[in-house]
């Protein structure tokens, strides 16, 4: 979603909340701490501009993050933004852990097989029914999805830029 791999989506702006022009935020990690050092972000809509917007205050309600952007006072002005991305830089992105990957340092990493051979790179990481699987993009176009996890891809490192492959098979 990010055309700068340095830029990550790490929220989606939800609906209205109030009268004052809060809106829900839907954490893509399901984390929020790291929202709430910002004091600026990047909002991206479909058919807009990237926009930048000050950010005039955070609340907590129930479960629930709200956002309050400076110059976004009435829930009409709030609900022009509802769906847009929210896009940080990855020092603002939640911290990883061991293990962990960033989706969007992720695509266009080549996938090999254990001896080396290319069969394809990674297009996209989605979630699906029982957990995330790799779009891998195969070199004639065609895309085929593996479950993202440790039965089938052996070494994934977005620093090294290396995916391995454990099972050709399922390529298929």
């Amino acid at each position: 979603m990010s055309n700068d791999p340095g830029l990550f989506v790490t929220a989606i702006v939800g609906q209205p909340f109030g009268v004052e022009g809060f809106q829900k935020l839907s954490s893509l990690s399901g984390e929020f701490a790291h929202l709430l050092q910002l004091s600026s972000v990047l909002i991206r809509c479909a058919g807009c501009a990237d926009k930048r917007y000050e950010i005039a205050s955070f609340k907590q309600h129930g479960g629930a993050l709200l956002v309050k952007f400076k110059g976004i006072d009435t829930p009409e002005d709030a609900k022009k933004l509802r769906g847009a991305a929210l896009v940080v830089e990855r020092k603002d992105a939640v911290p990883l852990t061991e293990g962990e990957f960033y989706i969007e340092e992720l695509k266009g990493i080549p996938v090999t097989d254990e001896s080396g051979g290319v069969q394809g790179e990674i297009s996209d990481i989605i979630e699906g029914g029982g957990g995330f699987l790799a779009e891998i993009r195969l070199p004639d176009g065609e895309k085929r999805l593996v479950p993202f996890r440790n039965e089938f891809f052996g070494e994934v490192s977005a620093e090294k830029k290396t995916a391995i492959l454990l099972n050709t098979w399922i390529l298929e």
